[in-house]
């Protein structure tokens, strides 16, 4: 007697039956669908995730943020940002640091909406209200990079900047 079990209605479905050649190719198949199935739910499950009010506001404050970048104000991106953000680098670091990582990269091109992922943890900051965002930037200099992005609420309830890399 063979046993297959897998997720959703009928997740455990027995048989007496011996296996025919079509049943068998019934089963490979429905092993070859179920992880493109499940993964195709949890990117839609991602999707609606990402349309949520407190992505939403996060999205907008990250993205008035990062025009303050694109227009190479990076002492009001510093002035602006988290208060996690602020405590853990000095301004004229942030300047520095700032400076080295997006001057190479010449002007900002196009910069679309990648991802949005609400966290209530993350490495190294103390437990809140995150979401990290990525975004597909063009650049002058580079073709494609991605800008990570981590908005945090404040205790007043906006969104404020907590972390940023791009690579």
């Amino acid at each position: 007697m063979e046993r297959a079990s897998g997720f959703g209605y009928g997740g455990a479905i027995s048989s007496t039956r011996a296996p025919t050649r079509n049943s068998t190719g019934i089963r490979r198949m429905k092993r070859r669908l179920l992880p493109a199935l499940l993964a195709g739910c949890l990117c839609a499950n991602a999707a609606h995730a990402a349309s949520t009010p407190d992505t939403e506001a996060a999205d907008t404050a990250a993205r008035a943020w990062l025009a303050l970048i694109d227009s190479n104000d990076f002492a009001a991106s510093w002035q602006q940002a988290a208060a996690l953000f602020k405590a853990s680098i000095s301004q004229q670091q942030w300047l520095d640091a700032l400076h080295s990582a997006r001057s190479p990269l010449g002007k900002l091109q196009a910069r679309t909406l990648q991802s949005t992922v609400p966290a209530r943890t993350l490495p190294g900051a103390p437990p809140g209200d995150y979401v990290v965002i990525q975004y597909r930037a063009r650049f002058d200099n580079r073709a494609e990079a991605i800008e990570t992005v981590t908005p945090q609420r404040e205790a007043d309830g906006s969104w404020r900047i907590s972390g940023y890399f791009v690579n």
